[in-house]
Order: structure tokens, then sequence, then C-alpha cells
């Protein structure tokens, strides 16, 4: 395994378990029995950081479709550098902080955490034209 696709398995490890502690709260807010039933405009809601949660899990979502894809990319033209790799530690720690400064309702520090996280895609894709 290479090391920009290690950054990919924790960046989906990840994304694949933001939604626990938002569904640990539906189930606190609404019992187990109302946490597993079909969504309704009456649904008791989520504490405040649970909904921001939900947000930050689905722009991780949003956001692993144009990561993945590229480090796949790179991972079939066989291409790995320092900055690559760097690029994709940048981006997995980049999202990290977007969840715990999402859910705790810091808006500026959430988009300077989106914003590194895109920028490091972006060494992704100028590595892929062969630009880094």
């Amino acid at each position: 395994m290479t090391r920009e696709l290690f950054w990919l398995t924790l960046t989906v490890i990840l994304t694949g378990l933001l939604w626990v502690p938002y569904i640990l709260n539906r189930i606190q807010v609404r019992g187990l029995s109302g946490a597993m039933d079909n969504p309704s405009r009456n649904d008791k809601p989520h504490a405040p950081w649970a909904t921001r949660l939900m947000f930050a899990h689905d722009n991780a979502v949003e956001n692993l479709v144009i990561f993945a894809p590229l480090v796949l990319i790179l991972n079939l033209i066989d291409y790995s550098t320092k900055w690559t790799v760097l690029a994709c530690a940048v981006y997995f720690w980049s999202r990290v902080a977007h969840v715990i400064v999402y859910t705790l309702g810091l808006p500026v520090f959430r988009t300077v955490a989106f914003t590194v996280g895109f920028l490091a895609q972006a060494v992704l894709v100028l590595a892929i034209f062969g630009i880094v």
C-alpha cells in the first residue's frame, strides 16, 4: 500500500464513522424506536452539535468523492512524491479539524480547515498533471 492510499484509507474510515455520534444523539432525543422510524417533519430535533456533525459528515462525503479518485489516479499512474504524500496527510488532518470545529460551531475555523483540505486536493491535481 502506498502512503497516499494509507491516508485515503484513514479518510474513508473517518468518513464512515462520522454518523455514529449523531445517531446516538438521535436515539437519546427520540428513543430507539423513534430513531429507527421513518423521518418526519414532526421529529424532535437533534442537539445543535449533532446537527452540525451531520452537516460535517455530508461535507466529508461530498469531498471524499473528489479526494479518493485523485489518490486512485496517482496510484494508477504510479506517481508518488513527498508532496503527494504530504498533501494526502494534510487532507486527512484538515478533515479531522473540519469535523471538530464544525461540530463545535466555530465557523471561521471550519472555513480555514475546509480551505486547507481544498488546497491539498489542488496539490494532487497538479501532481497528476506533472506540475508538482
